[in-house]
């Protein structure tokens, strides 16, 4: 009965360990120039909880500048938000290399590198690694916009999810493909920041696969992932 428990305690998502989704990415007008990749690598243990280990891939040049990103986020099994995220990122004259680790429940965040600490600015924080799996996990209604406090600094709330149209992609196989586009909006410079304008599209169907994204980026232009893989992984039943 303990083991029924838990199995229905678990929130149920549309992902798990093994999963990966390959893209294409183009900087500008340039077309294809890199690649990148999401994926869940596997369930790792942070702080004596189970976590989703998230990593977010990018990868791209062109002949004035280049992107090289990874960022990673340790999302909590059960509660759905980041125990611990890292950003190694390398893009145009930006560069950084730093890990936090997230203390939800005594409300600060501690960088590893210099022990410095900060007040994390939700209970149940994300990350924009994070944020994206969490998306998946919602209703998607077109024309409703969904607020969240849950950006882990205070300065990128509130997050808004815009859910903007339905519409029809053509897949590398010349197969259709109903995806559901979201505006994300988090108040950062980031990928998702007012200014970028990003789009995300999703599949239209339970399993919410991230099949393209386009976005403006500072000096570059505009930024664009197109989906060229995909690998199913296996969802936790408990």
């Amino acid at each position: 009965a303990a083991a029924d428990a838990s199995a229905q305690a678990l929130p149920r998502v549309p992902f798990g360990p093994g999963e990966r989704a390959e893209y294409r990415v183009t900087l500008g007008f340039l077309g294809g120039v890199g690649e990148g990749s999401m994926e869940v690598v596997g369930i790792e243990d942070v702080h004596g909880h189970p976590t989703y280990h998230l990593r977010f891939d990018l990868e791209g040049r062109v002949a004035f500048a280049s992107v090289d990103d990874t960022l990673e986020s340790w999302m909590d099994v059960q509660g759905l938000f980041a125990r611990r995220i890292h950003k190694d990122q390398k893009e145009v004259n930006y560069e950084r290399n730093a890990w936090y680790d997230f203390f939800p429940d005594s409300m600060f965040y501690r960088r590893q590198e210099s022990g410095d600490t900060a007040t994390l600015a939700s209970a149940e924080p994300l990350d924009e690694v994070s944020f994206l799996y969490f998306v998946r996990t919602l209703p998607l209604e077109v024309g409703e916009t969904y607020s969240f406090d849950r950006y882990y600094k205070e300065s990128g709330n509130p997050v808004t999810i815009k859910v903007l149209r339905r519409e029809t992609m053509t897949g590398n196989d010349g197969s259709e493909i109903p995806v559901i586009v979201v505006q994300p909006i988090i108040e950062t410079s980031g990928l998702f920041g007012q200014g970028g304008e990003a789009e995300v599209y999703f599949t239209d169907d339970w399993r919410r696969i991230l099949v393209k994204m386009t976005s403006k980026v500072p000096v570059i232009g505009r930024l664009g992932l197109t989906l060229t893989g995909y690998t199913p992984g296996e969802r936790l039943t408990a």
